[in-house]
């Protein structure tokens, strides 16, 4: 049975706004290639930010990267803006083994050195191999190991899919 999205994102929206209070100036939304972005880019407009929505690429940055080589379309990032002493929101839309995370951080201190970083994920589920969590989620799964998440952006679902 498919997860409906705008459910997720609304219960994010709210806990995005909550979040935002903490901060002494309005924080940065970067979201990361590619299902994060597109979360980015439906969460963006609800949050009336000042500054542009970033869009972070990290091909480069993955450890798996000598295995699996260079995906044909592997893009630049768009970071149009200075990070040093600012609040982020790091927008993904799945965290599993937190391989990715490390990645996105790993490409945005070589941009500068952020004030905070507060992750922002679709759905989180377990399964972790690094010590990332998400400070907000749209949904918290138990998962079999044989099981994955898929995001159908046509259809605005999240579902569960066994391998």
């Amino acid at each position: 049975m498919p997860i409906e999205v705008p459910a997720l994102l609304e219960h994010m929206i709210q806990a995005l706004r909550s979040k935002m209070l903490s901060f002494p100036t309005p924080p940065l939304m970067i979201g990361i290639h590619s299902g994060g972005v597109w979360v980015a880019e439906q969460l963006y407009p609800h949050l009336q930010l000042p500054d542009s929505l970033g869009k972070l690429n990290i091909a480069f940055y993955r450890d798996d990267f000598s295995q699996t080589g260079l995906h044909p379309s592997v893009g630049a990032s768009d970071l149009p803006y200075d990070l040093n002493d600012r609040h982020i929101i790091l927008v993904d839309d799945v965290l599993y083994t937190g391989r990715t995370i490390r990645a996105a951080l790993n490409e945005l201190f070589d941009y500068g050195r952020p004030a905070s970083v507060t992750l922002v994920v679709l759905a989180e589920r377990n399964g972790r191999e690094l010590p990332i969590q998400a400070d907000i989620a749209g949904i918290r799964l138990q998962l079999d190991s044989h099981q994955y998440l898929q995001l159908n952006i046509a259809a605005f679902t999240l579902s569960i899919q066994n391998r």
